[in-house]
Formats: structure tokens, sequence, C-alpha cells
């Protein structure tokens, strides 16, 4: 594709940097960007001033000069503190620096010495910092002033790709990958060096490059047929500060080791993957490190073998311990098989009851990652009990930006406030109340590890995500890994800015759509907790009773008498006693419990009023009704935007809106339908069905 061409798709998505109108561009302004002093020398610093070339020269139409000369005035300069460059020690004194973490940065606006400068104690520091700088220029920020100093949240800021080496993507929703073709590794290196911008552009700092659903040929990741051309990936992400993982299938010493079991406590086992994982730091010297989903969904573990989760990951974490790797073991485990009339037990139990009694037992360099919620990225679920319950144990928070359960990138679902109402929670741990962000970042319990990890929602399409919108969640899910306390407003304001311009109109607007978007879904899906009426095979579309009566458990057991799961510890499944403290007393109450989440909790008559002072079967049919409404209303708020915003960029957000909103009927028509049946009770107000 030409320059053109990517704009017009959206392929450049916010690393775009329009250019600034020159009537808008002060002599001053331009002059601090007019030559970049860069001395020190390696990948990541040559990276650096690449992106910052690249960026200036997109947002005023002028390519800067490169020196390491720090002689002259007016310039951008960047360095490590201890890099030898004179700017950056006269800049930034031994109290900013002593404040800096090996990932964070300062940038000051250094007037005496004629600069802006960029400073760190790592490559990757500067990297994050130059993204930082031209964020603020994208953004139309003044730089004259600039004091700052940024340190991750997190340690590790994770992307997890479901991708399979066949080139289909699992839950993937904009088109094919761009890792895998005809169960081959892609050679399109451009692409991939393209996505390591914008990982690194959001300050990620690690990706696993293959689907968690490990299958037979997957496994071959693992062996020299492939080794070469991963090691191709991990140099080209290397060079944005990003380091790659594995997923990987327990049952590998079956599959293409030839051993006869792969039981974690076997001697054998335990060699031939010390065996494999030297190999692979032969090839990738800076090896992440494993993911792994054992013993759920039909994947092998070492429940086979008569042993536990710690035993399982323990045996990886040892193989790995020597080159400095990780083992990251997902916490979303859970017997599928239930019988739809048994209601003891509880899919949303199963993570807490497995892994709670083994806190403690996991080697330092073992992290359990865990869903945001008990279930599985619905668009409501209460937060899983298991943060703040693990307190020995590393741990980072899992959340989904490709939007399996929320629209499928083909309706607009910004998830930022939804994760911002996820780390915010407070947990009543440790005898007070940390919020769940103070958890997965490892503050609470002084964990080694910790962090956030993400389900990727980027394919092969033109604009990365499908639906143009979806990028924000992409970027927001950056942003927030990196630091928690940024708004779900303030990184919406930021991506539209970047990646649509300035003007205002088209700021407020699509920040608005943005905004609201989440409730807008939720309320003509599913309603006040209850969660999965869609089709199971594929997850798209209404269907009430698609999950009920399958293999996959029960969810909602609507019945003429009521809906809602008793999950309460006195007549339901005992989830709500997961919890701690406050928290255990509000959802075991049907009186005290959140109206949003109280079919999650408790079975209740239709007749049952909400906080809301509406019944339940009323709030249904109100809130799908205003759904649509709320939908097609997004279709007419986007349509203001004719003629502003680039056609090829309006055109495409058009035609996925204009499916939302019809959408969104059907949902109204199939789920208000459902209820009116199977309670009885008529909408008060009298509408009609739309159908």
């Amino acid at each position: 594709m030409t320059g053109k061409l990517l704009s017009v798709a959206g392929y450049n998505a916010w690393l775009g940097f329009n250019r600034v109108e020159s009537s808008k561009i002060s002599n001053p302004y331009v002059d601090w960007c007019g030559r970049i002093v860069a001395a020190e020398k390696g990948e990541i610093f040559g990276t650096a001033a690449a992106e910052l070339t690249r960026g200036i020269e997109s947002l005023f139409g002028i390519r800067p000069l490169t020196s390491e000369s720090t002689e002259g005035f007016r310039c951008i300069t960047f360095g490590t503190f201890e890099g030898g460059n004179e700017l950056i020690s006269r800049t930034f004194g031994a109290e900013i620096r002593s404040t800096i973490v090996p990932e964070g940065y300062a940038i000051k606006t250094n007037a005496a010495d004629g600069c802006i400068a960029i400073g760190a104690s790592t490559a990757s520091g500067v990297l994050y910092g130059v993204f930082h700088l031209l964020r603020l220029l994208g953004t139309g920020c003044s730089v004259d002033k600039l004091e700052l100093v940024e340190n991750p949240n997190n340690g590790l800021r994770m992307i997890n790709q479901w991708d399979n080496i066949d080139g289909s993507i699992e839950r993937g929703y904009a088109g094919e990958s761009i890792f895998y073709v005809n169960n081959e590794i892609t050679m399109n290196m451009e692409r991939v060096r393209d996505y390591a911008r914008l990982l690194a552009s959001i300050g990620i700092n690690a990706i696993a490059i293959n689907n968690v659903n490990v299958h037979k040929y997957e496994t071959m990741l693992l062996t020299d047929k492939f080794l070469p051309d991963v090691a191709k990936l991990a140099d080209v992400f290397r060079a944005y500060g990003i380091k790659l993982f594995l997923s990987i299938n327990f049952a590998s010493p079956i599959e293409i080791g030839g051993l006869s079991t792969a039981d974690p406590l076997d001697p054998t086992v335990r060699n031939w993957w010390s065996r494999i994982t030297a190999k692979i730091y032969t090839a990738i010297s800076d090896f992440g490190g494993f993911l792994v989903k054992a013993d759920s969904e039909n994947r092998p573990g070492p429940f086979t073998y008569g042993r536990d989760h710690a035993d399982g990951s323990n045996m990886l974490a040892e193989a790995l311990q020597p080159h400095g790797g990780i083992v990251i073991w997902r916490c979303f485990v859970y017997n599928c098989k239930q019988d739809w009339r048994d209601r003891s037990t509880d899919r949303a139990r199963a993570a807490f009851d497995h892994f709670k009694p083994l806190d403690g037992r996991f080697h330092d360099n073992v992290i359990l990652q865990i869903k945001n919620g008990p279930m599985d990225f619905q668009v409501r679920e209460p937060v899983s009990p298991l943060f703040g319950a693990l307190e020995a144990t590393n741990q980072v928070i899992e959340f989904q930006i490709t939007q399996e359960y929320t629209g499928q990138q083909r309706h607009l679902c910004y998830l930022v406030p939804q994760w911002k109402e996820v780390l915010d929670f407070q947990t009543h741990a440790k005898g007070g109340n940390p919020s769940v962000k103070r958890i997965v970042d490892g503050s609470v319990y002084g964990r080694r590890f910790g962090g956030f990890a993400a389900v990727s929602n980027i394919g092969n399409d033109a604009n990365w995500t499908g639906h143009l919108l979806a990028q924000a969640n992409l970027y927001g899910y950056g942003r927030l890994a990196w630091n928690t306390e940024l708004s779900a407003e303030a990184i919406a304001e930021e991506w539209v800015r970047l990646t649509f311009g300035g003007d205002d109109r088209v700021v407020r607007t699509i920040k608005g759509m943005l905004i609201h978007s989440w409730s807008i879904y939720e309320s003509y899906t599913a309603p006040l907790g209850v969660g999965w009426m869609v089709n199971p095979d594929h997850h798209y579309g209404p269907n009430v009773d698609g999950y009920e009566y399958s293999k996959w458990g029960t969810y909602h057991f609507a019945d003429c008498r009521g809906v809602g799961v008793d999950r309460t510890v006195k007549t339901g499944t005992g989830y709500a006693g997961q919890y701690m403290g406050d928290n255990a007393a509000r959802y075991e109450s049907v009186e005290n419990c959140p109206d949003e989440l109280l079919l999650f909790f408790h079975h209740v008559p239709y007749t049952h009023v909400l906080h809301s002072g509406v019944t339940v079967i009323q709030h249904i049919y109100d809130s799908h009704f205003n759904g649509v409404e709320r939908a097609e209303q997004l279709e007419e708020t986007w349509s203001g935007l004719a003629g502003i915003v680039n056609e090829g960029l309006y055109e495409q957000v058009a035609e996925r809106l204009k499916e939302q909103a019809e959408h969104a009927r059907e949902w109204c028509d199939m789920i208000n339908t459902y209820f009116y049946r199977k309670s009885g009770i008529a909408d008060q107000l009298g509408r009609k069905i739309y159908s």
C-alpha cells in the first residue's frame, strides 16, 4: 500500500501523526524539532532515533538532522543517565535520576541548554520517552516548559496472540494472522515490525505469539523446524523492547518428544523440558518464557497424572530459571460438564477453588494469569475473588481486548471504562481495602512479578482491528497497563486526537461515542449481570438458551417464577463467600447486591423491585428498547461527521454502526420476546417487540 492508501485504511492507527497546519506552527515550536542529538549506540537507541525522526517529519513536514554532538542550540536529545550525553547529565540531577525505575523516563525542557531532553536508565526507557514526546506533539501540547517523570505501574505489560499456525485466529475479528500462513511463519516482517511499533508506543513489553490452545502441530514451534524463524520474530520485537514468549502444550513431551508421559514429577519429563528450554535460549537469548493453559477445555495438564497446578508450573519454572525466564500459568480451569438441572455446581467458583489452596507453593518465577472476572470476559460480571486472596503468589490480570462477547468488533464497545471499574474494585484484602490494581502490580504483598496480560484484537485487516474504532481498545489497554490512574475519558481523547486530528467537533463526538458505548452494548444484550445469552459456537448474536442446556454449564436458570443464579452461601452455590469482608456480605444480600450484578448472584422473581425502582422484568424491557434507540443514535451521531472525517475512515465506521443498529434490534426482539413468554408478564408500557 502507498502512504495515502495506508492513511485512508487506518493502517497507521495512532502513529499516523496528522500533519499540523503551517499556520498553527510557531517557529520556536518547529525549532525544537530541527535537530536530534543521540550519542549512544544500540538497536533500541536506533529505533528511538528512527521513530522520533519519522514522527517529526509526519507532524511538521521537516526531516530533523541527527547528530552526536551536543554543541548548538535547540534540539531534542535522548539517552541514558550513564551514557555520556552531556545534555542529559546537565538536565537531570541525582534527585530525578533516583526516582526513575528501569523502564521509566523523564522529559524536561532545558531552556538554558536549548534542548528538550529525554533521560532514562535503560534503552527501553528512552524509547518509551520518545513515544511519549511524540504523543505530546501529536495532541498539540506545549513543549516549552516540560518537566515530567513517568514510571510504569506494572512490570509486565503483555499481549497474548490467539493466532494459530494455519493462519487463523481464535476469536479473531480482524482478518487472518500476521504471524502465520499455511502452517508456516510469515516472512512479512514489515507488518510484524509495524505491529511492534504500535505496541511499543503504548508501553507493551511482552508478547506471546501463538494461541494458548496449542494443538499438536503448533507444538512444533519448539523444534528446529521453526525455531530459526521464531528467532527472526524475536529479533523484530527486540528492537522495540518487547520480549517474545511462546504458548506451550503441556503434553509436548509426548507430542514431539517421543515420551510416553508428561507427568511433571517424572525425571525424564523434567529433563526433556530442561533440554528443550536450553535449545530455545540458544536461538533466542532473551526469550521471555512460557504461557500455559492446562486442564481446561480439553487441554492436557497435570490433573491427568494426579498432580496439581503447582506441580505442573514449577516443573517448567525450574527449566526456565537458569535462563531468567518465567512461566505464566492461566487460572482458566474449570469442569465443563454440568447437568443443567443441577444448581449446586458453579463454574464461577472454579479458579478460586483450584488455586487458593495452592497459594505459596509456586516458585518465584511462576505468575498466575487471572481473568478479570470469574467467568469468561462477559459484558458484566463481578471481579474475580482471587485478587487479594492470593498473598504469596505472583499474579497478573487478564483482560480481553478482542471483543469475543462484546460485539466482536462489529459493534462499538470501548472497554476501558469496564477495565477501570475492575482495577478500582476494593478487595478488602490484608485487613484493609487495597484495590485490584494495587494487588496485580505486586505492591500490596511485595511480589516480585505483577502486571497485565490481554488477548489481542488485531489481524491482517488493513486497519488492524476490523472496526476502526476498536483500535481505541488496544491503545487504551497499553496506556492503562502503563498508568492505571489514567481515566477512560483521558485515554479516549488522547486516542481520538492522535488518530483523527485535533478538530474539536471530531474529538468531542468520537470521544462521547466511545465513553457511552459499553453501557449501550450492555443495555441491549444480557441484563443485570446474567451474561451468556449468545450462540455457544461462535458467541455472536442472541441465543437466550444457547448455553443454558449445553455441556458448558447453566447461566441464567430462567423459568416461569424468576431468573438468575443463586450464588449465595445460605441457599446457593456459595460463590459469594469467596469474597472478603463487606464484599461477601453485599453480594450475599439480595437487598444490598448492586442492580447490575443482581442476576449473577441471585435468583429472583420477575416482579422483584430493583434499587432503580422498577421491576426486573420492566428493566429488561426498558433497557433493551433503550439500547436500540441509543445504538441508532450512534449511527446518527457519526453521520454528522461526514465530510469532516477522512472519507475512507468515515465509511468504515458508518458500515459497522449500521450493522450494530440492526443487530441491536435483533437482540431486543429475541430477549424481550423470550422473557415476555417465560414470565407471562407484559411490558407495562405496552410497547411492541420490533418483529
